[in-house]
């Protein structure tokens, strides 16, 4: 029975030091965030369904509605595989210029950002809890070709989501 009381003791506190070490508040990420939450945050986002497709860039942030993974459709499988509850979409984009831009997210999913057949690397990663409106921003080198934007793992229904030009 001790051993067992030890191990949980040592999982808490574990979980507890790791949720320590994750930045929180507006003023952890790694570069200003304000137009990205801002936009985030507007009350006018467009609502687009999981699978729709934008003939270009859009100019605000939108919010995109996402389903159980299985009925996604997800035209490249995630690079992480989604947990059970979780929640999956992608929208496609037809055209945008070349040049770095900043994806960023109201909160907890990952992203494949899938170009030329193949799954982008971000070029910087910055995130954080406990900011209103945005959990994490990425920055992704985009050639002038179309592309699709994967969402999974999210825990909600709905995720708004900002690509806008780096600066």
């Amino acid at each position: 029975m001790r051993v067992l009381t030890f191990f949980a003791a040592l999982t808490l506190g574990a979980t507890s030091a790791l949720a320590a070490e994750e930045p929180s508040g507006c003023d952890k990420f790694k570069w200003p965030i304000e137009r990205e939450r801002a936009a985030l945050t507007a009350p006018d986002r467009p609502k687009l369904a999981s699978g729709s497709e934008q003939a270009a860039l859009p100019s605000s942030a939108i919010t995109l509605g996402l389903v159980a993974p299985a009925d996604a459709g997800l035209p490249t499988p995630p690079e992480r595989a989604p947990k059970d509850g979780t929640f999956a979409g992608f929208t496609s984009v037809k055209t945008a210029k070349a040049g770095l831009y900043t994806i960023s997210l109201s909160g907890t999913a990952w992203i494949d950002v899938v170009q030329d057949g193949h799954v982008l690397k971000p070029v910087a990663f910055s995130g954080a809890n406990d900011c209103n409106g945005i959990r994490k921003t990425m920055k992704y080198e985009l050639s002038g070709q179309p592309f699709v934007l994967q969402v999974s793992g999210a825990k909600d229904n709905s995720l708004s989501i900002a690509i806008l030009p780096a600066q």
